[in-house]
């Protein structure tokens, strides 16, 4: 096993065990194109795990393939490259790629964007406070195509967002529509997460446990997978094992809070292996109040 910089390393208690390779039994795939049940099945999948994965979603195959292809070339750059629309304390979106999650170093670099440009957001948490930040996505010079192909992919998901809030909010005993007015003025952001190969993977995570801050996170991984989460029955990790086609859904903490508790938000964390890269994507519908979750 190789070695990596001390900042990437895992406190023992948190490192990923040698044979945490188990699958997840349990974890619900619904399908959205059948109606029977859909709302219930939707809750129990709430309920029990806080996360399920959807398949006959709506999102176009072709339209997310092009945003797969276009991140692997943007990833594919050199650094210095990458670091010209790197993320800054003015400017929130873009490239980074020394994230950390619980004051370790994730082994990942991300790309984020989001659905409305600019999108302003309040300038602290302080409701007294009037002043707005505007956030402005930046775009590489190559490839050219990621600024198209990550537009087109947000409006589909936005969609999909929006049909799954319905689900929830109807699984709640509520209006579809309950949840509308809480994301009028908010935005999706957009995360492209990159993993590449470990030299030490019993020591390192791509993204460390941690819970989601937004209302709902819609995931889609490719088939080299590395989704863990913590199983609500007995706190073990287990793997999210990739759907063809699918998004992983799980809510986070606002939807905690909405459902009074009957939906929790769960820990999750991402590993990484010694062989292959790993491509994410993942959609937060978010609070405008709140801080940017890590995933």
């Amino acid at each position: 096993m190789g070695t990596v910089d001390q900042a990437f390393i895992q406190a023992q208690e948190h490192r990923p065990a040698k044979s945490s390779s188990t699958y997840a039994e349990g974890i619900p795939l619904i399908d959205l194109s059948s109606p029977d049940g859909l709302v219930s099945e939707i809750g129990n999948a709430c309920k029990n795990w806080g996360f399920f994965q959807v398949v006959n979603h709506g999102v176009p195959l072709e339209k997310r393939q092009k945003l797969e292809d276009s991140s692997r070339k943007f990833f594919g750059l050199s650094s210095e490259e990458k670091r010209k629309i790197r993320r800054s304390e003015k400017q929130a979106l873009g490239y980074y790629d020394t994230e950390h999650t619980k004051n370790v170093r994730d082994w990942k670099e991300v790309f984020d964007f989001v659905a409305n440009d600019p999108h302003l957001i309040p300038a602290s948490p302080d409701p007294h406070d009037k002043e707005l930040l505007e956030w402005h996505n930046v775009w590489p010079q190559y490839p050219p195509e990621l600024k198209e192909a990550s537009e087109e992919y947000v409006k589909e998901l936005e969609k999909l967002a929006f049909k799954l809030m319905e689900l929830i909010a109807l699984s709640l005993g509520l209006p579809a529509n309950r949840f509308h007015s809480f994301f009028r003025d908010q935005t999706t952001r957009v995360r492209i997460n990159h993993y590449p190969p470990c030299p030490a993977p019993d020591l390192t995570l791509g993204v460390g446990r941690h819970k989601d801050g937004g209302a709902l996170t819609i995931l889609f991984q490719d088939d080299v997978g590395g989704l863990q989460v913590k199983r609500k029955s007995d706190g073990e990790w287990v793997t999210v094992k990739p759907t063809p086609d699918a998004y992983i859904v799980n809510v986070g903490d606002i939807i905690q809070v909405w459902s009074n508790e009957a939906y929790e938000s769960v820990e999750h964390r991402v590993k990484v292996n010694t062989e292959k890269e790993r491509i994410s994507e993942l959609a937060d519908k978010l609070e405008g109040e709140l801080s940017i979750n890590n995933n």
